[in-house]
């Protein structure tokens, strides 16, 4: 055949991540998430959820028939192989003038079976086949890809829903809190002890806070909806439950070596994929360079009675060979060889960048997960500092010994304490995810290697 074989590209690859502190590659391989990596999470209403997934995603459904559809091409392209091989019958009669000056009818009928072939001397049709095949499998890698990013999608839209539980029970327990307060410079008030401006600056502080619980359940609101189209099903037909106690976990996911993060992403898969169809395409303009020969042949049996149309006189049998050779196209062919190199000069540089853009998702999440993991400790502190400080600011007020303004201060703090935190946990959890797919989920390239 000709055109170049095809060698997978060399891509830019490390020995090691750079974000690895404090992370171990898995030993065994197989320790690695593969399948149902959600279930790590162990949270059973993701679970459920997950499992919709494939049945109702339309963006799956999309994708899955995009691999039927290059499934079907491939097929198509193997089937040029092969000799096209036709039936004809046909039966025709006719009234025109004779020789004597009359009008007569004429018929025919005739019965025939053609067979014509094109040998794929240079492997031009091989060469298409191959780049179709290859392109079928890159669908089917970009069916796993989307599977895979729908999954982290619910997932992160999951957990950002459970962290708007966790905030929005916070901020009722706070709102009950600083109705309390309300009451009790109120309280103080209408005994003449505080002045009507500490009144007045509880109440804007409790309907601020009221405000925010809207603000988060329009957020929640807006969550469940997203979750609700993920798994396929219209907003109205899904609602998941509030639940306050926000339970995060945050499971161990072994790190796999650089090197084997080209066998375990989906996109990079498809691309290195339609590298090789674009190389493959270079010796489908190269084999245009070269004569093209056709066979054919064809028999069967005609008569103009149809009553002797079977019989042994009646038959009749053609075979023909052709030879074409372009010899003049004003540059054409060289002009799409060139085209068919620069098509995949560009599907090389798209491998690499997915490749680097793999790497980069790696690192960014190692060290996000590093990071936060540290952040959420020093902030858990801040939240207990700010909550002690609150609460002797309450105290010395109820004393007559601080003002009001110095309580809200303090108050306002500790509760933006407790919402970073809450947005550390929400954080993380995005991280794990995208962690998680950024090595591909349970996915690896053998997946596809049927379709080689």
């Amino acid at each position: 055949m000709v055109g170049p074989d095809y060698v997978r590209p060399a891509a830019p690859s490390a020995d090691t991540y750079k974000e690895m502190d404090g992370w171990k590659f898995a030993q065994p391989a197989d320790d690695a998430p593969r399948g149902t990596w959600w279930e790590a999470f162990n949270d059973a209403d993701l679970n459920a959820l997950m499992a919709q997934v494939d049945v109702n995603n339309q963006n799956i459904a999309l994708y899955e028939a995009r691999v039927r559809e290059a499934e079907a091409s491939t097929r198509a392209a193997r089937a040029t192989l092969w000799p096209l091989v036709d039936l004809n019958v046909n039966a025709t009669r006719n009234n025109a003038a004779t020789q004597a000056g009359g009008r007569g009818t004429n018929a025919a009928y005739n019965i025939g079976l053609g067979a014509s072939w094109e040998p794929d001397l240079w492997g031009g049709i091989r060469r298409n086949i191959e780049a179709t095949g290859d392109l079928a499998q890159a669908s089917a890698a970009d069916l796993a890809n989307a599977r895979l990013s729908v999954q982290a999608s619910l997932a992160q839209n999951y957990f950002l829903l459970r962290v708007q539980d966790a905030q929005i029970a916070l901020l009722n327990d706070t709102l009950a809190a600083y109705a309390r307060s309300l009451q009790l410079t109120q309280n103080q008030y209408n005994a003449g002890i505080v002045a009507r401006g500490d009144v007045a600056q509880a109440e804007a502080q409790y309907k601020s806070t009221q405000a925010s619980v809207y603000d988060a359940q329009l957020s929640r609101a807006q969550l469940e909806h997203a979750v609700a189209v993920l798994v396929g099903k219209p907003p109205a037909e899904l609602s998941i439950a509030a639940d306050a106690q926000l339970t995060a976990v945050y499971p161990e996911i072994p790190l796999v070596v650089p090197s084997a993060l080209l066998e375990r992403r989906p996109d990079i898969a498809a691309a290195e994929r339609r590298a090789a169809a674009a190389n493959a395409q270079i010796g489908v303009a190269q084999a245009a360079f070269y004569p093209s020969i056709s066979l054919s042949a064809s028999g069967g049996l005609q008569s103009s009675v149809i009553g002797s149309l079977l019989s042994l006189p009646s038959r009749y049998w053609t075979l023909g060979a052709s030879l074409a050779q372009a010899i003049f196209d004003a540059g054409l062919r060289t002009a799409q060889k060139e085209q068919a190199i620069a098509s995949y000069d560009q599907a090389v540089a798209t491998y690499r960048s997915t490749v680097l853009t793999g790497f980069q998702e790696v690192e960014d999440n190692l060290a996000a997960l590093t990071l936060l993991a540290q952040e959420a400790a020093v902030q858990q502190e801040a939240v207990a500092a700010a909550r002690q400080s609150a609460t002797i600011a309450l105290n010395q007020y109820r004393a007559g010994t601080n003002s009001y303004i110095s309580v809200i201060v303090l108050q306002a703090a500790a509760l933006n304490n407790e919402r970073t935190a809450l947005g550390i946990t929400a954080r993380r959890l995005t991280a794990s995810v995208n962690l998680v797919r950024a090595m591909g989920g349970g996915w690896d390239a053998t997946q596809i290697a049927s379709n080689r």
